[in-house]
């Protein structure tokens, strides 16, 4: 990876983090200090989201096949099962590391460079890993909840872990450049493509669609990081008479 690669996610790590700490508010939510910073973000979002997004998720929905789509869904995830394994093997879960890699060697051989997920049908759970659930694993706590430009909800740990999921990702290391930017828009938009739903789902079931999304993505995420089953939270101590 060439080192203006290599910069890109601490330059705009950097850039939010001044921006958020420009506009810190008093906030009633402790995980959320830079809610006032949060909430402008997340309008240009949902602006840049409605105006270019949807429409060219929604075009591409319509004019592709979804077979096809399955496929270019299944190429991707084919090849981030080697970061996904990566992590897992650093949380100490070798078993699942070992499964990771195991699903890329047969789908990207029996299954035609993973546009097939023959691994699935063979019994190879797919997981779901990186490295902010890594980080959290190690015991690194969540820290401020912002909002990042285009790329939404994350917190300072997964966006720290965010750059290096950047750096680790088998994408970057696609030549030319054009083909390497053509791979990262094709998958975004098929990511984006397949949130359709949800978001609708977002928009009708919530008064303050912000708060909504913030608690959303929190409860996921800490999940995630305990493979589904996280400790109870420490109860507050009742006040003394």
């Amino acid at each position: 990876m060439s080192g203006g690669q290599a910069r890109l996610p601490a330059v705009l790590i950097a850039c939010t983090l001044l921006a958020a700490a420009g506009c810190s508010t008093t906030a009633t939510d402790p995980r959320d200090p830079f809610e006032g910073y949060n909430r402008a973000m997340q309008s240009f979002n949902d602006f840049a989201d409605d105006a270019v997004l949807k429409p060219v998720s929604r075009g591409y929905k319509a004019v592709t096949p979804e077979p096809l789509r399955n496929m270019v869904r299944n190429f991707f995830a084919n090849i981030e099962d080697l970061p996904i394994g990566l992590n897992n093997m650093l949380q100490g879960k070798f078993l699942d590391g070992w499964t990771d890699w195991m699903r890329f060697v047969f789908n990207t051989t029996f299954g035609v460079f993973g546009i097939n997920d023959l691994a699935s049908e063979m019994g190879l759970e797919k997981h779901n890993e990186d490295f902010g659930q890594t980080f959290g694993r190690w015991g690194v706590g969540d820290g401020p909840y912002f909002v990042m430009p285009l790329l939404g909800p994350k917190t300072v740990r997964d966006t720290a872990g965010w750059a290096f999921d950047f750096s680790v990702d088998p994408l970057s290391e696609i030549r030319p450049i054009a083909a390497r930017n053509t791979a990262y828009t094709v998958r975004f938009i098929g990511w984006r493509t397949d949130l359709l739903g949800a978001s609708t789902m977002f928009e009708e079931a919530a008064l303050d669609r912000y708060v909504f999304l913030r608690d959303a993505y929190l409860q996921r995420r800490r999940s995630l990081v305990y493979d589904g089953n996280p400790p109870r939270p420490p109860r507050l101590r009742e006040p003394q008479e």
